[in-house]
């Protein structure tokens, strides 16, 4: 009986033991993804501030701040969120989790070239969250100046490229603006202006008043003629 107690003690206290050594592993992850997701945010900041993005609110709001992030790199922000929904789904999380990566690595691509910066610095993405951090940091601290006039991203004329002008982004010139894009989009200046009313006739023109003919001028008095000379 006895025996039985003190295995059954033994259990016990190593099944509380396991629990709390799980706990102490969540609260790490935890706390791990709260500073990733704060440091990720401030050097975010950064990088948008460089960029002349309006509203440091941005970096701070998740998914929305990538989204932002994919359209300075010439990405369409929609790619972004539907790549994230589909994360979600059980067939496809997989698969969208690496194409996530891959989006990612290409607005890095193109935000890094508009910091004239070379392409060698993206193997830092081979270091996870990481490296990551590090590039971002780069880019958020370095002396490069943000230069957008750059040559066309290779997926500019796919379903991929940027369409979307969202208030307070700067447009970058190789995006091909669309019209009326949704909530936040801006669709002033892709088309003629309307007029708000019918524009008024033109003004008849009245030629001015003429005034009097003034009279010719005098003549002079004709000089008399010379006196005749002696008749002889």
């Amino acid at each position: 009986m006895n025996t039985t107690y003190l295995a059954y003690s033994d259990y016990g206290t190593t099944s509380g033991a396991e629990a709390a050594l799980v706990g102490i592993v969540y609260l790490f992850i935890f706390l791990f993804s709260i500073a990733g997701y704060v440091i990720s945010a401030f050097l975010l900041m950064r990088i948008f501030d460089k960029a002349g993005v309006q509203g440091k609110w941005r970096a701070w709001v998740p998914i929305y701040n990538y989204m932002v992030f994919a359209k300075l790199g010439d990405l369409s922000p929609w790619v972004i969120l539907a790549l994230v929904v589909a994360t979600a789904i059980p067939i496809l999380n997989f698969l969208a989790g690496i194409a996530i990566v891959v989006a990612l690595i290409m607005v890095s691509y193109r935000v890094n070239a508009k910091f004239g910066r070379e392409w060698p610095i993206l193997l830092l993405f081979i270091l996870g969250p990481l490296g990551q951090w590090i590039f971002l940091a780069i880019l958020a601290f370095g002396n490069n100046p943000w230069n957008p006039a750059i040559r066309p991203a290779p997926w500019a004329n796919s379903f991929l490229a940027d369409k979307t002008v969202w208030n307070g982004i700067p447009v970058q010139p190789s995006q091909q603006v669309s019209g009326n894009g949704g909530p936040g989009v801006g669709g002033s200046g892709y088309g003629a202006p309307g007029y708000g009313s019918t524009p008024p006739a033109p003004l008849s023109y009245n030629p001015p008043a003429t005034g009097t003919t003034p009279p010719p001028p005098a003549t002079g008095t004709t000089p008399p003629p010379p006196p005749a000379g002696p008749v002889v």
